[in-house]
């Protein structure tokens, strides 16, 4: 169990709301749009969790910018269709506010996407701290985004944690000498996830309650 006096960082996509089949939808259809072909979808699941720009960068330098523009304006525009909530995230957060936990959402989405996703999802106004992609200059990998959501909860770093549901996830949370969970709902293969080493893999919502709350 996780003290709820400690702060405990969640990603969004994949953990806390089910982005995933829009996400898989945006990259091939801007794939398909832009460069004519798609990947496979392990490939594209591998993708979730970084930096959308820095993704069409490293896979398509000659194409980075169109990929991403085309990417975003059918994603915005299928949000409200295909996003969709995982159930009992609705009452993990209640019970997280109820026992007056320190929480927020780390994430590499944009400001404005992010805001969607949780408007849609009923939890826009209910996590007291929202750090996007525009909150630091680096991202996951990189340990940046959780050492700026630990500071915003005023949380020691080694008293927070960080739940998600991909390998950049643990591997930001290790940079960043956090604890991590990652639950096996979103992108990433359970396997890859073990391998990652977390200090937790949690299978469904409500054993990640029982870790975080009891």
């Amino acid at each position: 169990m996780i003290s709820p006096r400690a702060g405990i960082l969640f990603d969004l996509d994949g953990t806390l709301v089910d982005t995933i089949p829009l996400i898989l939808a945006s990259f091939d259809h801007a794939l398909t749009q832009v460069v004519g072909e798609t990947r496979p979808e392990p490939v594209i699941r591998s993708w979730i969790g970084r930096r959308l720009g820095e993704v069409f960068a490293d896979e398509y330098p000659d194409h980075a910018r169109e990929l991403e523009r085309v990417y975003i304006e059918w994603n915005l525009a299928q949000a409200a269709r295909l996003i969709r909530r995982y159930p009992g995230i609705d009452a993990l957060v209640r019970d997280l506010n109820e026992a007056q936990a320190r929480f927020g959402v780390v994430t590499s989405k944009r400001l404005t996407t992010a805001e969607d996703a949780l408007r849609l999802s009923d939890l826009k106004g209910r996590i007291e701290l929202l750090a996007t992609m525009e909150s630091t200059s680096q991202h996951k990998p990189d340990p940046a985004p959780l050492l700026h959501g630990a500071a915003r909860l005023s949380t020691p770093v080694e008293r927070c944690v960080y739940v998600g549901d991909a390998v950049v996830d643990i591997r930001a949370a290790q940079a960043a000498g956090m604890p991590s969970i990652a639950v096996t709902w979103g992108a990433g293969a359970r396997d890859d996830l073990v391998a990652a080493g977390p200090d937790h893999v949690i299978d469904d919502v409500a054993a990640l309650h029982a870790v975080l709350l009891g």
